[in-house]
């Protein structure tokens, strides 16, 4: 497996450790609504994008140049210099990033858990399945925001007491 690892610390002008991390997977070449879930999160610093759309992220880094971006490959992306996985520490975090498809999530968490655990990650990120999902057990927030191309995505916040994720949809009324 590749691993990038970089630390990232965000701290609110009143001194409290807060972040938004805008998590997205699988546009499958659905640009617009990977522009759209951006805009509609203007507080997010950091953005997730976990593979099939490698290519539109190219794109997407150039409208919204005040964000980072953390891309993993999917098993549908053949740029071989963006790697499988990432593991980061954000805040009082750390990430585990993965599209999902080298640890056979469409079958089994199971992969995913041991590689996140190993690495000492609380987070584990992943999409593949297309499916939303959210669970924490043993310490470990494992989250798919489902596909973006479909309208899913995801947001996690860190703050000083804890760490909240939860999924949005592009065409839900507002």
């Amino acid at each position: 497996m590749q691993y990038n690892y970089t630390v990232v610390k965000f701290m609110k002008s009143d001194g409290e450790l807060w972040m938004r991390i805008l998590v997205l997977s699988d546009s499958h070449k659905h640009i617009a609504n990977l522009v759209e879930a951006i805009s509609n999160e203007p507080t997010a610093e950091i953005v997730y994008f976990l593979g099939d759309g490698t290519y539109e992220m190219d794109e997407v880094r150039e409208i919204f140049k005040d964000k980072m971006f953390i891309t993993v490959r999917g098993n549908c992306d053949f740029i071989d210099t963006v790697p499988l996985c990432d593991i980061r520490s954000v805040d009082t975090c750390k990430i585990y990033a993965s599209h999902g498809a080298v640890e056979n999530v469409k079958y089994s968490f199971a992969g995913i858990k041991s590689e996140a655990i190993n690495n000492g990650c609380n987070i584990a990120l992943f999409g593949h399945t297309h499916q939303k999902y959210y669970s924490f057990e043993d310490g470990l927030h494992l989250f798919n925001p489902g596909s973006i191309k479909e309208g899913n995505y995801g947001v996690i916040d860190i703050m000083g007491n804890g760490i909240m994720c939860f999924h949005k949809n592009l065409f839900e009324i507002k």
